[in-house]
C-alpha cells in the first residue's frame, strides 16, 4: 500500500503580478484612451487653424486660400489703416471702438461688481434672491443681451417712445442711431451682462476674507472706508487680476453682441476688429487681410493671458 503524497500549488505574488500588472495599466490607460479624442479634435480644429490663419495672413488670398507667399503685405496694409484718420477707415474706427469700449466695458463692470458685492456682503435680507437676478444676464447669449437691448434702446420701440407715450415727450435717447454714441450703447449692453458674474467673483473673495482681521482692524478704530481701502481690497487683488483677464478676453472677442444689437452700427461706426475680420474675410473677399487682423487679435489676448499664467506658476511651487 503507498501513499501519494499530494501537494497544493500555492500562488505566489510573482504568479499573480502579471495580471495586477496588466489591470493596473488599463486602469492609468483608461482616462488618455477617453480624452485623446477630444484632445485630438482640440489640437487639430483649434491650434491647426491657428497656425493654419497664420499662414493665410503671409499670402495673397482673396476670396479663396492662396499659397502664395507675400510676406509682411496685409500687416503692412493694417498699419496703413491705422493712420488713416480722413476720413477714418475701417481699421481705425474698429481699434479705436476696441479702446473705448474696452476701457469702459472692463472699469464699469470691476467697479459695479464690487460694489454689488460689498452690499451682498452685509448679510441683507433678500440675499438669496437677489444673486439669481444679478447673475441671470451671463446665462443668455450676447445675441439674446442684443436682441433685448436692441428693442429697448430703438427711438420707436422702447425707452424712448414708452416715455413719449407716458408724456415726457422731450426725453431723446438715439444712440443706438447715431454714429457718433452707437458704441456706448455695445458698452451698456455688455455691463449689463457681465457685472453679475464680476459680482459673484468679488463676493467669493469677500465671502473668503479672515472675519478676525476685520474685528481686529475695527477695534483699532478703522472705519468702514478704511477698511475696505486699506484691507478688504488688497485681499481682492487676486480677484480683480482674474476678473480683469476674463473682461478682456470677451471685449477682444466681441462680435455677436455688435451685429445683434447695432448690425454694425450706421456705416460701420461699430465695428470692433472681431467685425472687421468677419467682414473682410468673408464679404469683401480680403483673406489674407481679415486672417492679419484675426492673428493681432490673438496676439493681444497672448499678450494678456501670458504674464497672467506666468505670475500664477511661479507663485505656486512657492
Amino acid at each position: 500500500m503507498s501513499t501519494v503524497a499530494t501537494s497544493q500549488i500555492k500562488l505566489t505574488p510573482e504568479h499573480a503580478r502579471p495580471r495586477a500588472s496588466v489591470r493596473s495599466r488599463l486602469q492609468d490607460a483608461l482616462p488618455k484612451i477617453v480624452l485623446a479624442p477630444s484632445f485630438a479634435i482640440t489640437i487639430v480644429f483649434v491650434y491647426g487653424f491657428i497656425l493654419w490663419t497664420i499662414y493665410l495672413s503671409f499670402t495673397n488670398s482673396k476670396t479663396f486660400p492662396s499659397y502664395v507667399i507675400t510676406g509682411w503685405r496685409a500687416y503692412q496694409r493694417l498699419w496703413g489703416w491705422t493712420f488713416d484718420t480722413d476720413p477714418p477707415s475701417s481699421w481705425y474706427t474698429s481699434i479705436t471702438n476696441m479702446g473705448i469700449f474696452g476701457f469702459l466695458y472692463i472699469l464699469i463692470c470691476l467697479a459695479l461688481g464690487l460694489f454689488l458685492a460689498i452690499l451682498l456682503d452685509q448679510k441683507i435680507r433678500g440675499e438669496g434672491m437677489l444673486r439669481p437676478i444679478y447673475l441671470y444676464p451671463m446665462a443668455l447669449s450676447f445675441i439674446v443681451t442684443g436682441v433685448a437691448w436692441k428693442w429697448f434702446l430703438d427711438p420707436g420701440l422702447g425707452l424712448e417712445q414708452t416715455l413719449h407715450q407716458w408724456g415726457w415727450t422731450s426725453f431723446h435717447f438715439d444712440w443706438i442711431k447715431n454714429k457718433d454714441f452707437v458704441i456706448y450703447t455695445v458698452v451698456i449692453a455688455g455691463v449689463w451682462q457681465a457685472s453679475g458674474f464680476i459680482m459673484a467673483m468679488f463676493l467669493a473673495g469677500l465671502r473668503g476674507i479672515d472675519g478676525e482681521i476685520m474685528k481686529a482692524a475695527q477695534i483699532d478704530g478703522a472705519t468702514t472706508f478704511q477698511l475696505y481701502r486699506r484691507i478688504v481690497i488688497p485681499l481682492l487683488r487676486p480677484i480683480f487680476l482674474s476678473a480683469f483677464i476674463v473682461l478682456a478676453h470677451l471685449a477682444i472677442k466681441s462680435y455677436d453682441l455688435v451685429v445683434a444689437l447695432t448690425s454694425g452700427g450706421p456705416g460701420g461706426s461699430a465695428w470692433l476688429p472681431s467685425n472687421f475680420m468677419y467682414e473682410y474675410t468673408f464679404k469683401r473677399n480680403e483673406m489674407a487681410v481679415g486672417s492679419a487682423s484675426a492673428v493681432i487679435m490673438l496676439m493681444t489676448i497672448v499678450a494678456i493671458i501670458v504674464p497672467y499664467l506666468y505670475s500664477e506658476l511661479r507663485e505656486k511651487p512657492r
